[in-house]
């Protein structure tokens, strides 16, 4: 019979092989979504698919996503030195109905006092009611 030592030998395997990845890691969701096929979440990546669908069967046109709006100008002081960054709102989606009208949309997880603000800015400067989905 074999003592233990001798079967330590044949059990042992070769160790792993060291792995470095270069890629920057994505930035984590402070609400914890996590990001689906170049989405920001699952859900607006199934919206997504969805808009897609709709537009090809010809209930939507013009469909764009991560659509950006100004809502504060940058300000800036007599010498042109910046003093305060424009506000801006990027929108998930915007796309247009059958008949005509436009619709911004937004996938909503969480409701931010920030998103708040800019939704009613959005209302009042251009006059767009943002679909929460």
């Amino acid at each position: 019979m074999n003592s233990p030592t001798e079967n330590d030998d044949a059990d042992e395997r070769p160790p792993r092989p060291l792995i470095i990845r270069r890629t920057k890691p994505a930035r984590a969701n402070k609400y914890g979504a996590v990001r689906t096929g170049g989405h920001d979440s699952a859900a607006e990546h199934w919206r997504a698919k969805q808009l897609r669908l709709l537009q090809a069967a010809g209930e939507i046109t013009d469909l764009r996503e991560q659509v950006w709006f100004n809502l504060i100008p940058a300000q800036r002081d007599e010498d042109g030195k910046l003093i305060e960054r424009a506000c801006r709102y990027r929108a998930d989606f915007a796309y247009t109905l059958r008949d005509g009208r436009e619709v911004v949309e937004d996938v909503k997880g969480v409701r931010t006092p920030e998103y708040k603000i800019k939704k009613k800015l959005m209302l009042w400067l251009h006059g767009i009611e943002i679909k929460e989905t």
